[in-house]
């Protein structure tokens, strides 16, 4: 059932700092809809904001900032969710939610955490969060529609985790967030829209709509993690294909999930010597 949320929050475009320093107070807020509303903001406000140059200093409080709910499990906890009952598909739409929520958190890391990037840098991962906060209104609006919410159901911290991971090696970052395990979801919406179309209601149809706006845009996302994991490794001279499985490996990320989406990756930007090292 849909549980009360709080109404009160800061007014979004009188809130002190600059781009980064705003991009922070966002992280840290627990609120997913006062998070929401302070992305928003960022993202009208952009072009007033200053672009600090560096270091900003950690919050006191944990990051990222959410809710007590949902429960935090262990991924292989995570109880199967069929689309073919209605529960079964708010199951499934809520672990779809709770990964736009967390993509929220891992867009604005990038944004604060790294400094001394060019400016297009922040503008791009400004605009992941931007997306990612409309991906996870959209998905939160339909779970009301079956009368859940955000927090109903359980959910992991892999996503997360893998960002505490990369917290200090910017190109880890780059390889191992989007165009690792956000690239995974390219795969994986296709197959979910399969199922939901099998399951032919009105909630699973509508459903398929709803991924067809987060396929196009996660597209974007997966590219702009391409283009700087790119960059970073031209500028500092190293090869981004035999990188790329040395930082596997350090990171512990996890394997891939075949079948590959080869359309979606070659148009988020994978070369066809990187897909082919992805089939083996």
């Amino acid at each position: 059932a849909q549980r009360p949320m709080t109404t009160t929050t800061p007014n979004p475009s009188a809130l002190p700092g600059g781009l980064r320093q705003r991009a922070l107070l966002a992280l840290v807020q627990s609120d997913p809809g006062h998070k929401v509303e302070l992305v928003q903001a960022l993202f009208r406000d952009q072009a007033e904001l200053s672009l600090e140059p560096g270091p900003i200093a950690a919050p006191a409080e944990p990051l990222p900032g959410r809710p007590s709910r949902p429960e935090l499990i262990a991924a292989t906890a995570v109880p199967t969710r069929s689309p073919f009952t209605r529960l079964g598909h708010a199951a499934l739409m809520h672990s779809i939610c709770h990964i736009e929520f967390n993509a929220i958190n891992l867009a604005l890391d990038a944004l604060w955490r790294f400094d001394g990037m060019p400016a297009d840098f922040y503008r791009d991962w400004l605009q992941v969060a931007h997306e990612e906060a409309y991906h996870f209104g959209l998905i939160r609006d339909h779970l009301r529609t079956l009368d859940h919410d955000y927090g109903d159901f359980p959910g992991h911290d892999g996503l997360w985790t893998m960002c505490e991971k990369t917290k200090d090696d910017i190109v880890a970052r780059m390889a191992l967030v989007p165009r690792t395990l956000e690239a995974r979801g390219l795969d994986a919406t296709p197959l979910i829209q399969a199922k939901l179309r099998r399951a032919a209601t009105t909630y699973s149809l509508q459903a398929v709509s709803l991924l067809d706006i987060i396929l196009r845009d996660e597209v974007g996302h997966v590219a702009i993690g391409n283009r700087w994991y790119g960059w970073l490794c031209e500028q500092r001279g190293l090869d981004p294909v035999a990188l790329y499985p040395q930082l596997v490996e350090r990171h512990e990320a996890p394997r891939l999930r075949k079948p590959l989406n080869l359309q979606a990756r070659r148009a988020a930007g994978f070369t066809e010597v990187e897909l082919r090292y992805l089939e083996a």
